[in-house]
């Protein structure tokens, strides 16, 4: 089955469980603070292992000792579903083992 656009509320429910991250220009959001550049880019690659698992990827932008994340699904005209809630879930709980706040 194909995903589905999430409605508003249904994101809006979502952020609730997801501390820090929010919606900008139908994209799930997230800036993540690190202790430096190698315990920035160690928290990128575990955030692409799980995107391969899951065959959802999301944006990631890497500077010195932070990591932005985004993501939405382009297979529904680059709106919030299904996948990308359990995409940011998945990289919040891997996320504090890296020492990300």
């Amino acid at each position: 089955m194909a995903p589905r656009p999430l409605t508003g509320q249904e994101i809006e429910q979502a952020l609730a469980g997801l501390p820090g991250w929010t919606l900008e220009d139908d994209r799930l959001v997230r800036s993540y603070g690190l202790a430096g550049h190698l315990p920035a880019v160690a928290l990128l690659v575990h955030i692409a292992t799980v995107q391969e698992e899951l065959d959802h990827h999301a944006d990631l932008a890497l500077t010195y000792n932070r990591l932005g994340v985004a993501v939405h699904t382009h297979s529904v005209g680059g709106k919030v579903t299904e996948l990308d809630v359990r995409l940011a879930r998945r990289i919040e709980d891997l996320a504090p083992a890296h020492g990300a706040s």
